[in-house]
């Protein structure tokens, strides 16, 4: 059984017609004038703070505000705008389908996103992730990139912004798990897999992680080589909701690593709360640590306790070699860094 969530994306539709523009204020009232001369639009000024735009394409038009740089994003959450396409008429009823100059650009960003979703722009790229003791490559994480249409990719900060201001996170967390899975096959990957996955997308583990299990059953993944990873989890205030995922996760015969331990307040209470498979100490922690007495306190710390509970500890980040000899000395099981290579579009085979 499928629900809206899973199944409808956000929208913005083009068409000509005229754009009614409310401004807060007069200040920005005429700073958009400025700009509507500048690009020769037609306009008439109704009063003030508002205006009424001829256009003949609204989305060209949305996109030119913003690759203009028009506004701030404050200047843009008080303009508001009402798009009526040629044939309509102005009535106080349709003002309910005014947005914010903010929300169309979040719109907008949310369109991007659906196109690369639906035209399977994704890509991943994997970054090793090393055995320390025997200098093998255990496994790697993999790491979403978007397909522009002129072939250069878009970075995953940028793609999950556009989810966030488009409320997608959950069908753009789902596709970066789906096409990691079927990428890490493609390329003949048979080590461990490290797939992110954001725990605030996922309300219902049973049903939002349904096509996740039934691609990696599919593709024929041996469930202990995958690892799925928390990201962003001091994020989650719902720690019973989280622990619900993971569990679930582990149930079908996967492994769960908590990212970015030591960056947040609640990393230990995490840690003896969720009883991850492995926990990734944070790059902020790694940085520098063999002359960073109090990170080498958290670091010992952080290793101690999942000593004690069976937990495998990953030291992230690692880019000198004093580094890696510190975490290996302090009980370090697996590393990763740009010491041992960055994200790429091929897999490192061998150090």
């Amino acid at each position: 059984m499928s629900c809206q969530k899973c199944s409808v994306l956000p929208q913005v539709e083009d068409k000509s017609g005229n754009l009614l523009v409310s401004c807060g204020v007069s200040e920005l009232a005429d700073k958009m004038v400025e700009y509507l001369e500048k690009k020769n639009f037609s306009y008439e000024r109704e009063d003030s703070q508002t205006l009424w735009v001829s256009v003949d394409s609204f989305l060209t038009t949305l996109e030119d505000m913003f690759a203009s740089n028009l506004m701030s994003k404050m200047e843009r959450e008080a303009i508001n705008l009402l798009f009526l396409d040629i044939s309509e008429t102005f009535t106080p009823s349709k003002l309910t389908r005014i947005k914010t100059l903010q929300q169309y650009k979040d719109l907008m960003g949310a369109k991007k996103l659906t196109s690369i979703i639906d035209n399977g722009a994704l890509t991943t790229h994997f970054q090793p992730i090393v055995d320390i003791k025997s200098n093998a490559i255990y496994g790697y994480e993999s790491l979403a990139r978007g397909v522009d249409e002129d072939g250069s990719l878009i970075s995953p900060d940028k793609l999950f912004n556009w989810a966030r201001e488009g409320d997608m996170l959950f069908y753009l967390d789902r596709a970066c798990r789906e096409t990691s899975l079927k990428t890490a096959a493609v390329k003949n990957i048979h080590s461990k897999v490290f797939i992110n996955f954001i725990p605030t997308a996922i309300y219902d583990p049973i049903h939002c992680l349904k096509s996740t299990v039934k691609w990696a059953q599919q593709l024929n993944f041996d469930p202990k080589n995958i690892i799925f990873e928390v990201i962003e989890s001091d994020y989650v205030e719902d720690l019973d909701h989280l622990s619900g995922i993971l569990d679930y996760y582990k149930s079908q015969g996967f492994m769960v690593a908590l990212d970015d331990v030591g960056s947040g307040y609640s990393s230990l209470n995490m840690i003896a709360k969720l009883l991850p498979n492995v926990v990734k100490i944070d790059r902020a922690i790694i940085d520098g640590i063999d002359t960073n007495a109090v990170n080498q306190s958290i670091f010992r710390a952080i290793t101690q306790i999942a000593k004690e509970n069976g937990i495998i500890v990953l030291a992230e980040g690692i880019e000198r070699v004093e580094e890696l000899a510190f975490c290996a000395k302090e009980g370090a099981d697996l590393a990763q860094g740009y010491y041992f290579g960055k994200p790429s579009a091929e897999p490192i085979r061998k150090l």
